[in-house]
């Protein structure tokens, strides 16, 4: 296995190809003191580890064969850079043609056509044109993809991770222990530690089954007996997944829509200290002068006392120079008067409008709103997880300070409370109503910025559940370990993107295709599809029998043969599955054929061993 780069997810592919498959592995880094570089190059300094290193600026020909992408496997590309990333992946595809391809890219647009015509360059040098899956496959994926699911998971507490699969939708939900099944359960997942546990990713113990603990994918045994004294994570299948709530305009018409907005419009932003202060001081001159121009000007109409001296200030009069001496004197300190007053008056007048404006493309969340999620940050992680969230009955209000960043748009478009301001700013997170949220995802580009935010959450609602996204997965399980020891009873979880987006990019580079990530403690399940051929723990056992406690379990078997004529394939995490026809309901007697097609439920370890064969020793699993 080759990786080319050097950011928290190239760390992560390292060691997971490393300690959790078992595979070789070459890193090509662009230095050794950038980013993740230092952690890398210590991982190869290990001499339990046979990951290699190669340092190169680029990612050209000669660096790429250096790193022996002739003979490699896979190739995963990492870099920040979607065109280094297309550049690479092209002259990889041309050196070793058979070669797997995972390419991280930020555009998914430009992602999905770079996939087709890799696809169509593997298939011209010698691909089976009737598999749509060969071993020689590309896969684009987004990091940011991959780790909204979980994100939107943990803040989403009674919906679970969802799982979309041909037009269906399933979720993981927690079962409280003595809770009866329910028709829509399919199987269950894991055996929770505790009673009820509301988050199955809160623990900080390490996926490891064991009686007292959780237990992923537990025998039907088990899951019985245990069901009345723990809580389950089970699979449920959906039977609605509706489309994001229409905003009010939709719904009430254009004169209802705008009634509201001018109801919602901050017209007290004139009423402001600094504007009265400064046209309090202007009316004030404006009468003295009036005062004046009637004792020494002589003139009689009242109106015109006060009309002259406007004029006056605003230089809009014309010369006094017929007129009495008074008169010219009066004009010429009113000149006066407003040179200086007149620029206070502009910038006043200019931050009320500022104010007013900034204020108004806010919408304020109404003043009863309550058990709503808020989301701190709409840039690219922000947008995805709250278009997710609007797919679901959870009434959100988002929070960004910067009213051009991607999901402002966004927000505006689904009818959703922004607050276009500074969530650390104090009373920012009072008027997003945080102490009547259910949770809050703090999600923007600065780790110390969301502790900060998150710290301030927690002071105003202890009992608020928190999700932060680090960048950093150790610093990520420190804080995390650090805000429940202060908030037992609050639920906390802090994530890594890179961490929460590596076990899609591992799978893809084994030639495993990836549907989804559940998380179950600071671990996951991964849904996989599977071809039955060429696998003995599958091939011609019943479902019952193909079942591994802790390791894989059936979810779903269709026909291996089967194509679909769907323009627009299922997908989650960027990965496309063309197989209709799959049965979510499978009798454990069925026997598995070669010709079958499988869906399961594996854990990382269990799903290495049904594409290896092998069975890494405990003490050698890491990450």
């Amino acid at each position: 296995m080759v990786i080319c780069g050097d950011d928290g997810l190239a760390h992560r592919l390292a060691v997971e190809l490393d300690a959790v498959c078992g595979e070789a592995v070459t890193v090509v880094l662009p230095s050794r003191r950038d980013g993740r570089g230092a952690e890398i190059a210590a991982l190869h300094r290990d001499p339990h580890s046979p990951i290699e290193l190669l340092v190169a600026p680029h990612p050209d020909e000669q660096t790429l064969r250096s790193a022996g992408v002739q003979r490699a496997a896979a190739l995963a590309l990492t870099y920040g850079d979607d065109q280094v990333n297309m550049t690479a992946a092209l002259l990889a595809r041309s050196l070793n043609p058979s070669i797997r391809l995972v390419i991280r890219m930020f555009n998914r647009e430009r992602g999905h056509h770079l996939e087709r015509l890799l696809d169509r360059a593997a298939e011209a040098t010698g691909g089976n044109g009737d598999d749509p899956w060969p071993d020689m496959s590309t896969t684009v994926l987004s990091d940011a993809d991959t780790a909204v699911p979980e994100l939107v998971a943990a803040a989403a507490v009674g919906h679970g991770h969802t799982l979309q699969v041909e037009g269906k939708v399933f979720r993981g939900v927690v079962r409280a222990a003595g809770s009866p099944p329910r028709s829509a359960d399919l199987t269950t997942l894991a055996v929770l530690s505790g009673s009820h546990q509301d988050d199955p990713a809160s623990e900080d113990s390490p996926e490891t089954p064991g009686e007292e603990g959780t237990q992923l994918l537990p025998d039907t045994r088990t899951a019985y007996h245990r069901q009345f004294t723990h809580g389950r994570l089970m699979l449920e299948e959906v039977t609605h997944h509706h489309a994001p709530e229409p905003p009010a305009r939709e719904r009430h018409g254009l004169a209802g829509w705008l009634r509201a907005r001018l109801a919602h419009l901050p017209w007290r932003v004139f009423l402001s200290r600094e504007v009265i202060a400064v046209y309090g001081v202007l009316a004030a001159i404006v009468l003295a002068l009036a005062a004046a121009t009637a004792l020494f000007a002589h003139e009689h109409p009242w109106w015109k006392n006060v009309y002259l001296p406007l004029l006056d200030i605003f230089t809009m009069g014309d010369p006094a120079t017929d007129e009495a001496v008074a008169r010219r004197v009066l004009q010429l300190i009113a000149g006066f008067v407003g040179l200086a007053v007149l620029p206070l008056v502009v910038a006043a007048t200019m931050n009320a409008t500022e104010a007013f404006r900034t204020a108004s493309v806010s919408n304020a969340p109404a003043d009863d709103l309550s058990d709503h999620i808020v989301v701190v940050g709409l840039g690219k992680i922000g947008t995805r997880v709250l278009a997710q969230l609007c797919t679901t009955d959870h009434r959100v209000v988002a929070v960004e300070r910067d009213p051009h960043a991607r999901g402002v748009a966004l927000a505006r478009q689904l009818g959703v409370p922004l607050l276009l301001e500074d969530a650390g700013a104090p009373g920012v997170l009072d008027h997003a109503r945080i102490r009547h949220s259910r949770s809050v995802l703090v999600l923007t580009h600065d780790d110390g910025e969301n502790l900060d935010i998150v710290m301030a959450a927690r002071e105003t609602n202890p009992g608020v559940r928190v999700v932060m996204r680090l960048y950093d997965d150790d610093f990520a399980a420190t804080v995390q370990r650090t805000l429940r020891a202060s908030y037992p009873q609050a639920p906390t979880r802090s994530r890594s993107v890179s961490a929460l987006a590596a076990p899609s990019f591992v799978a893809a580079m084994m030639g495993r295709h990836v549907l989804g990530v559940m998380p179950v403690e600071r671990g996951s399940l991964l849904f996989t599809v599977v071809d039955v051929a060429g696998h003995p723990e599958l091939e011609g056992r019943s479902v019952h029998e193909a079942f591994r406690e802790h390791e894989w379990r059936v979810l779903a078997v269709g026909s291996a043969t089967a194509h679909s004529t769907s323009s627009s394939p299922d997908t989650l995490a960027g990965i496309r599955l063309h197989r209709p026809g799959l049965d979510w309901r499978p009798p454990h007697g069925r026997v598995l054929r070669a010709g079958d097609r499988v869906v399961l439920a594996t854990t990382r370890r269990g799903l290495d061993i049904l594409t290896t064969g092998v069975q890494p020793h405990p003490a050698d699993r890491r990450g």
